[in-house]
């Protein structure tokens, strides 16, 4: 327990002590009009509420990931909270801070356009590819997940389903249900559905962390401590690294959120607000991915064993199912489960909205028409509905490879901006490094891949990588600082 305390301060911390850092590296500029303000079009581009922006920011990336995600992280013990924490404040704090500070010093733009600007046109079109086909597996996965869930909703552990002998118990009418809603927030202004249904979602997800995490400690829940971490290793004894860092990666460190910050970039009336939006959400996500991580490591009998047990009858949802209804009762339940399938549609209308907007900037499509936004988004969500009708889970499995990629680059892009602006790029470049040695890792040991690798080569290949960006970043670093010097 004293590790997961720890771990929560630390995150508060992080946020205050180097979120201020970054902040100040980057070059926040509290005078300067955002884009919200310049290119109002009561569409897309709407000065907001700072606390909703934040809200929205949050509810953005928090889909299934934070939840799931460290769920499945728990199978490696305590090594999942230091990835939680670091990953948090050196790498995912830092990324979406700059993805969406980045765009709003950029009228706005999206992380393709961002990419093409400062790491050329060949970036510009890789991102723009994985960016969308990403955004458009997130969108359809989060409109069958939630459907799936709410079909199959149960009050208590291997019941009957809630809608049992009813239309609502048919996946098919939530899918469509879904969808219908997806279409309608994706078209209408963000502050017409979204900045207003959003504080009532929140709500719930909040309800469903805080009310978990209290009754953990309430019940004195042994969680194990970071000096046990030799202790733990992955029941199927798949090695930390790099399988740990794309487990968890909402979180931690998660490529999607790139192509959400850029959303709520058009929205923020101040630069000054950037930290608590972008940065804070993050923490935010963190603390949510530490809880589940915690219950997940020790709400089971045999712990992490009895854990692997649960997730081979019935995967994460089992055990969301059984945590939530075990320790807060059938009402608390099913409010916690209900935050369960609110995170993954919060952040499933958004992705659409993205598409639409990525499309838009690529193309220079004006947005302010309503007949501008149906000519692109109509085309989507017509592939986004075939895909639902298919089985995809064998392009899926590549969406964990994706996301950390976009992730990279998104880092990349990023130490591109501090390095033209003479800032100190080494706050993007070590993350960006660490993520880019551990995707040359996976590549070549994870299953999804034809190359099927040892451990020891992927170890070696991506020590070998980060070496070479290393030397190439170090050699950077002295003639920016040359050029710099010869400047003044």
């Amino acid at each position: 327990m004293i590790t997961f305390l720890c771990s929560l301060v630390i995150l508060f911390l992080g946020y205050a002590i180097y979120g201020k850092f970054v902040e100040k590296t980057f070059g926040m500029d509290p005078h300067r009009p955002t884009p919200a303000i310049t290119q109002a079009d009561g569409v897309d581009f709407v000065p907001m509420a700072t606390w909703k922006v934040y809200l929205i920011q949050f509810l953005n990336i928090a889909g299934l990931g934070p939840i799931f995600g460290p769920i499945m992280g728990a199978l490696y013990g305590p090594a999942a909270f230091l990835w939680i924490v670091l990953g948090a404040i050196f790498a995912g704090g830092v990324h979406d801070y700059m993805s969406g500070m980045m765009s709003v010093r950029n009228k706005g733009k999206s992380i393709a356009e961002l990419a093409g600007d400062y790491l050329g046109e060949s970036s510009r079109y890789a991102m723009l590819f994985v960016s969308v086909v990403l955004l458009l597996f997130v969108g359809v996965v989060f409109i069958v997940g939630p459907a799936a869930l709410l079909a199959n909703l149960t009050f208590q552990t291997g019941g009957e389903g809630v809608f049992a002998g009813t239309m609502f118990a048919d996946k098919t009418f939530w899918i469509v249900l879904i969808f219908a809603y997806y279409f309608v927030s994706t078209i209408f202004p963000v502050d017409k559905i979204i900045g207003r249904i959003y504080p009532f979602f929140g709500g719930v997800l909040m309800f469903m962390a805080f009310g978990v995490a209290g009754a953990m400690i309430y019940h004195g829940l042994a969680i194990p401590e970071i000096t046990e971490m030799g202790n733990y290793s992955h029941p199927q004894g798949t090695p930390i690294w790099p399988a740990l860092f794309f487990t968890i990666s909402c979180g931690a460190l998660s490529g999607f959120h790139a192509t959400q910050s850029p959303l709520m970039a058009r929205t923020l009336k101040n630069e000054n607000l950037g930290r608590k939006v972008f940065y804070g959400a993050m923490i935010s996500e963190a603390v949510i991915a530490m809880i589940w991580a915690a219950v997940g490591m020790a709400f089971f009998p045999n712990g992490i064993a009895g854990l692997s047990d649960v997730l081979a009858k019935g995967g994460p949802g089992l055990v969301v199912n059984e945590v939530t209804v075990g320790y807060l009762g059938i009402l608390g339940g099913l409010l916690a489960i209900l935050g369960v399938i609110v995170a993954p549609i919060t952040s499933g209308d958004t992705a659409f909205r993205a598409i639409r907007l990525t499309i838009a900037d690529r193309f220079n499509i004006s947005q302010a028409k309503i007949t501008n936004r149906l000519t692109i988004s109509l085309p989507i969500f017509i592939v986004a509905f075939f895909i639902t009708q298919v089985g995809f889970a064998a392009i899926w499995k590549y969406f964990t490879f994706s996301n950390q990629m976009l992730s990279a680059f998104a880092l990349w892009t990023a130490t591109a901006y501090l390095i033209k602006h003479g800032r100190n790029f080494w706050m993007t470049a070590l993350p960006g490094t660490f993520i880019t040695a551990s995707l040359v890792g996976y590549l070549l040991t994870a299953k999804e891949f034809p190359f099927g690798l040892s451990h020891d080569v992927a170890i070696n290949s991506g020590l070998v990588t980060a070496t070479v960006i290393m030397i190439y970043l170090v050699r950077l670093g002295i003639v920016q600082k040359r050029k710099f010097a010869n400047a003044v």
